[in-house]
C-alpha cells in the first residue's frame, strides 16, 4: 500500500558552480508517493561521458564519507552490552588476580559491566580455543600472554598469531621461586644442594603442562642439574594452594598470584627469574645473583579477542586499557605486586608475541626441555 507522504528524486542532473559538477535533485521528479521514488532509476546512460567521468568520483567519495561515518558510530556505540572476559586457569593466580583487577577500572571507562569468567584446563589451551572460536564482536575477550604463547607452542592446537586479536599487553613480570616454609632451605644454592642430595624425590608445581611456569622451572631444572617430579595443575590458583599445604616442594610463578601468600609467612621466597630484583621484594635475590649467571626469564600479560576484532573495536578496547595504565593508583597497584605496566598500540603487541615465539621457540629447541 503506497505510503502518504512524498519525496523528492536526486536524478542525475548536473550543475556546475564555478567549474565544479555537482548532483542535485531533479525538480520533476519533487512530491511523487514514494513508492514511485523508490522505484525511480537514475538515467546514467542518459549522461554525455565526458560528464560521467566527473560524477563517478562524486558518488564514490560520497559513499566513502558514509562508510567512515557508519565505522565511527559503531566504535561510539560500543559497547552496548556486557563485556565477557576469560582467564584461561583456575581461580587465584596471577591472570586472574589481574583479569579481576583490570575489569573494575575498563568496565567505568567502557561503560559497560566485564564479567570475568575462569575456564581452565589444557595450561590455557581450552579457554583460548573458547576465545578464538567467539564472535569477533568484542564481547568475548581473554586476559592471557606467555603462558598461552607456551602451550601452543608444545601443542601447536592455537596459533596466537592467526587465532586471536592482539588488544594491549597490560604488564611484564618475572617469576617469583618460592618453597614451603618447612623445606630446610633459604636460598637458591641451598635449594640446589638439597634437591641433588636427593635425586627425583622433591617435586614442583606448575599452572599445567607447557605453561609458562613449566618453561621457566625446566630453564631452572636444567641450568640447575636438578632430577625433580613436574605436577601440573590446572592454573598457578590451584598450585600455591598445594604448595602452601606441602603437598609440593616448590613452585616458579607470577609474583601476583604468590605475594599475598609470602606476604601471610606461608610461603618462602628464594630468587626472581628476572635481570634485577623487583620493587615488590626488594630482598629477594635474581636467580643470577643465586649462583646460575645469565638467567633471564619474563613474560607478559594482555588483552585480546578472537581474530577478525573490527579495528574501530580494537582501537576503542586499547584505548580505554592503555589510559587506565596510565593512571597512578593503577600503575602503584600492579608495581607493588611484582607486575611492571607496558600498554602500547595493539602492532606492538603483536610485534612482542612474534618476538617471543622465536625466542623461546629457540630456548625450548637448544636446551631440550620437556613441555609435554
Amino acid at each position: 500500500m503506497p505510503c502518504a507522504r512524498s519525496c523528492s528524486v536526486s536524478r542525475a542532473v548536473i550543475s556546475r558552480a564555478g567549474g565544479i559538477s555537482y548532483l542535485e535533485p531533479d525538480e520533476r521528479f519533487s512530491n511523487v508517493p514514494c513508492d514511485s521514488a523508490d522505484k525511480a532509476e537514475v538515467p546514467l546512460k542518459s549522461i554525455p561521458r565526458a560528464e560521467r567521468t566527473r560524477v563517478v568520483p562524486i558518488l564514490i567519495a560520497t559513499l566513502a564519507v558514509s562508510l567512515a561515518h557508519a565505522g565511527e558510530t559503531n566504535a561510539q556505540a560500543y559497547p552496548t552490552k556486557p563485556i565477557r572476559v576469560i582467564v584461561p586457569l583456575a581461580p587465584g593466580g596471577g591472570n586472574d588476580t589481574l583479569a579481576r583487577f583490570m575489569a573494575k577500572p575498563l568496565a567505568e571507562a567502557l561503560g559497560q559491566q566485564m564479567v570475568v569468567e575462569n575456564r581452565p584446563g589444557g595450561g590455557g589451551l581450552i579457554g583460548g580455543e573458547f576465545v578464538a572460536r567467539a564472535a569477533p564482536d568484542g564481547y568475548t575477550l581473554v586476559v592471557a600472554g606467555s603462558g598461552l604463547l607456551v602451550v601452543t607452542l608444545a601443542h601447536r592446537k592455537l596459533d596466537l598469531q592467526k587465532d586471536l586479536e592482539p588488544v594491549a599487553v597490560i604488564g611484564e613480570y618475572a617469576s617469583l621461586l618460592v618453597v614451603h616454609p618447612s623445606l630446610p632451605v633459604k636460598s637458591v644454592r641451598e635449594l640446589i644442594a638439597f634437591a641433588k642430595a636427593r635425586p627425583g624425590a622433591l617435586n614442583y608445581g606448575t599452572a599445567g603442562i607447557g605453561s609458562a611456569g613449566h618453561l621457566v622451572t625446566e630453564m631452572f631444572r636444567a641450568r640447575a642439574g636438578l632430577d625433580m617430579v613436574h605436577v601440573p595443575y590446572k592454573g598457578a590458583g590451584p598450585a600455591l594452594t598445594e604448595l602452601a599445604g606441602g603437598q609440593v616442594t616448590m613452585l616458579l610463578s607470577n609474583p601476583m598470584g604468590s605475594k599475598p601468600l609470602v606476604d601471610a609467612g606461608r610461603l618462602r621466597p628464594l630468587a626472581v627469574s628476572s635481570p634485577r630484583r623487583l620493587a615488590a621484594f626488594p630482598d629477594v635475590p635474581t636467580l643470577a645473583e643465586s649462583g646460575l649467571p645469565g638467567f633471564n626469564s619474563t613474560f607478559f600479560l594482555g588483552l585480546m579477542g578472537p581474530a577478525g576484532l573490527p579495528r574501530d573495536i580494537v582501537a576503542r578496547l586499547n584505548k580505554e586499557t592503555v589510559s587506565v595504565l596510565q593512571r597512578r593508583e593503577i600503575r602503584e597497584w600492579l608495581e607493588t605486586r611484582g607486575m611492571e605496566p607496558v600498554g602500547g598500540t595493539p602492532e606492538h603487541f603483536a610485534a612482542r608475541i612474534k618476538n617471543d615465539i622465536e625466542v623461546m621457540s629457540k630456548v625450548i629447541r637448544d636446551t631440550g626441555l620437556r613441555l609435554n
